[in-house]
């Protein structure tokens, strides 16, 4: 017997194949202006082992808090090479690894700045939507006036905020269960 896939069919395992090709873990290509960082980590369950077919999917603002895209009206500069975009699948330690620059800040919606962050969507086999969360990076003062990171409790906001490993190199994991859990945004 033959059971037709419905609209509540979770993503399959070919996820990675469909995907593939849309890879792109350079999102400052060289010449963009800005602090360059590259963000390593691995996705895991809720048992601490590897996610291994997962996609990583970072958006976010140049270094002047500009996004790059026809709706951000602000006054600041352009950098046409600049997209802020990027997708990593996780490989079978679950681990992934982007190279970009730290953006700048962004208006809020109550006309403040935001920390600089990026917005990450996790892709997945089992998964009906994407996970979406943020990451924050070490040691920014603004950090402590953010409106969304300060919507999450204290002791769950080092989840959001990568730690700084060597020069450059920022660590950050995604914990889908359990005590490490990532907070996760309803978007």
């Amino acid at each position: 017997m033959i059971v037709p896939a419905t609209a509540s069919q979770t993503v399959g395992p070919f996820l990675h194949i469909g995907l593939e090709w849309l890879t792109r873990d350079q999102l400052a290509p060289p010449g963009v202006s800005g602090e360059r960082v590259t963000v390593e980590g691995r996705v895991l369950d809720g048992d601490g082992q590897p996610v291994t077919d997962a996609f990583i999917e970072v958006w976010q603002a140049n270094a002047q808090g500009k996004y790059a895209h026809p709706e951000d009206w602000q006054e600041k500069p352009v950098d046409p090479e600049f997209q802020g975009f990027g997708r990593v699948p996780t490989d079978n330690r679950g681990a992934f690894r982007f190279t970009t620059v730290k953006p700048g800040r962004v208006p809020n919606s109550g006309g403040g700045l935001q920390a600089p962050h990026l917005l990450i969507a996790v892709f997945m086999r089992g998964l009906l939507k994407q996970l979406v969360t943020r990451l924050y990076f070490p040691d920014e003062p603004s950090n402590a006036a953010d409106p969304v990171l300060s919507l999450v409790p204290a002791e769950r906001r080092p989840t959001l905020i990568a730690r700084g490993r060597d020069s450059g190199v920022l660590e950050w994991d995604v914990v889908l269960q359990g005590q490490d859990e990532t907070v996760f945004f309803d978007v």
